[in-house]
């Protein structure tokens, strides 16, 4: 009876760690296929608003402070909820205070040259391009380390920026092949996006104490100061004549589309870190490296757009530098906290 029961509670143990696993395993492909809906929509909405034959808008910075007012309203309401639902949802509440706005513009300008570089870049390059166009990030998060934060940069990572340099250039040469009318101007600003991207990153770290170390009170004043930065900005560029004689302003599906993707941009932040919390943040690199080819495939597919051999060579040297950039900087960053641990531990026992 005793061999019985033992082989029953092991088999009782074994259903148990399966189903936990079972779980494990669900949950996170659920994030994984959330993280490439919201980013892959986001991308396709974007240019659908941005270079559309249909809409014929052309107010790029419009748009953009459309998506930052999208966001500063849905974090307000979600604050407001929070308030009087606090057991449903929790979210900080809508404080806007003027030192703080202040303190928080330097990062604030940052953003805005991101998120509005970034809506050039695709408005001007096609979504199979797009990824290729904006993969100098790596390279300045590399310059910015080394330059800001005096951090030694190994061989295996300069490696990887030069294939990732090569692929660009190269990139560059194949598109321009491929396509018809090229925009260097597209090109420009995925390079200008990408190094706001990089900056951005740094200076995260110095703002986040100015709003109690919370990630979405640093959205809140980033969106609410973009919408003040945007709005002389698109007076400056002649923006109001063309938004004037816009034809769909009484289109219901033009506000839907433009409303999601301002709530799409809310939202890939919130699953990217849904995604390295229930993966890693080696993992989560390595869904945005097969997203981005998914992404590249289906830019082709949608808008019909046929490649040679080199131009998809140059996209997997890109895609390739960047995912082995990933796992040589988590490798470093791992063996560099061990060696602290390690010293630490030797401080500790007087050694």
């Amino acid at each position: 009876m005793s061999n019985q029961s033992g082989e029953s509670d092991e088999l009782s143990s074994n259903r148990s760690e399966n189903s936990l696993l079972n779980r494990s395993w669900i949950r996170i492909t659920a994030v994984v296929c959330m993280y490439w809906s919201v980013s892959i929509s986001m991308v396709f909405l974007n240019k659908y608003l941005l270079s559309s034959e249909d809409l014929k808008l052309e107010a790029p910075i419009f748009i953009t402070l459309a998506q930052t007012i999208t966001a500063v309203l849905t974090f307000t309401t979600l604050g407001f909820i929070s308030k009087y639902y606090s057991e449903f949802i929790t979210f900080p509440a809508p404080e806007y205070n003027l030192s703080t706005i202040i303190k928080m513009a330097p990062v604030s300008i940052i953003f805005v040259g991101m998120i509005t570089f970034n809506n050039f870049t695709l408005k001007y390059l096609g979504v199979a391009f797009y990824n290729v166009g904006r993969s100098m990030t790596t390279v300045f998060n590399v310059i910015f380390t080394f330059i800001i934060l005096c951090d030694r940069v190994s061989l295996r990572i300069l490696t990887c920026c030069g294939f990732i340099v090569a692929g660009f250039l190269f990139g560059i040469k194949e598109e321009d092949k491929n396509v018809s009318n090229m925009s260097f101007l597209g090109i420009a600003c995925g390079v200008l996006a990408s190094m706001c991207v990089a900056m951005y990153a740094v200076m995260i770290k110095r703002s986040l104490p100015f709003v109690d170390n919370n990630v979405w009170k640093l959205q809140m004043y980033n969106n609410l100061n973009a919408c003040m930065l945007l709005l002389p900005i698109m007076i400056i560029l002649g923006e109001i004549p063309v938004l004037m004689h816009f034809e769909f302003w009484n289109s219901p599906p033009f506000w839907l589309i433009l409303a999601s993707s301002g709530m799409f941009g809310i939202a890939i932040g919130y699953v990217s870190s849904l995604q390295i919390k229930f993966t890693s943040p080696l993992s989560h690199n390595v869904s945005g490296t097969a997203k981005a080819c998914v992404q590249t495939v289906l830019g082709c597919i949608v808008y019909s757009e046929e490649k040679s051999f080199l131009w998809w060579v140059c996209n997997f040297l890109v895609l390739g530098g960047s995912l082995a950039y990933t796992y040589f900087k988590t490798s470093e960053m791992e063996n560099k906290k061990q060696q602290q641990e390690v010293e630490i531990n030797n401080k500790e026992n007087g050694e």
